[in-house]
């Protein structure tokens, strides 16, 4: 019988580490510090990008704070706030960078303010929808905990490939 890696990894077995995961959380907020400390966990280098002057409890040791988006081709960022006026600009100059992956959090039901914003910027609607909302799973979220392992769990199923979701549906 060949043994399964993944069950000793659930039993306490390191695994390999992963070097090359950099989660970029934009925006200073308790959904930010939440997610960052769990991307932790999961082996992602935590970085906050706050490009005013407002702070947030909760980082992780080791965060990186910025005031941009770093051009990082191995970067997950996600934006925190829709809310924020810097919205258009942080993400017109987070589309300009080798980053993997960009996502923004908010209501599926209405466009984002992002579209409009960056419309409003001169960015193609082809760059625009490099822009991923809705984000993470569905799972009801009602807490920025809750919010952030949504949002962390889709990130993992995307970086390995996967739907994300139980197996039994």
């Amino acid at each position: 019988m060949t043994a399964d890696p993944n069950c000793g990894v659930a039993h306490g077995d390191a695994a390999d580490p992963v070097t090359d995961r950099v989660l970029v959380a934009v925006f200073a907020s308790p959904v930010a510090a939440a997610l960052l400390r769990l991307g932790a966990e999961c082996g992602y280098a935590p970085v906050l990008v706050e490009p005013g002057d407002r702070d947030v409890d909760g980082l992780p040791a080791g965060t990186t704070r910025l005031t941009a988006v770093p051009a990082e081709p191995h970067a997950d960022v996600v934006v925190c706030d829709h809310h924020r006026d810097e919205l258009g600009e942080v993400l017109r100059d987070a589309l300009a960078t080798s980053t993997r992956w960009i996502g923004l959090m908010g209501n599926p039901r209405h466009e984002g303010p992002h579209v409009a914003a960056l419309a409003a910027l001169g960015v193609p609607p082809a760059e625009v929808a490099r822009v991923h909302r809705p984000i993470g799973l569905d799972i009801g979220s009602r807490a920025p905990a809750e919010i952030a392992v949504s949002t962390l769990a889709g990130l993992l199923a995307d970086r390995n490939g996967r739907a994300g979701g139980f197996l039994d549906r």
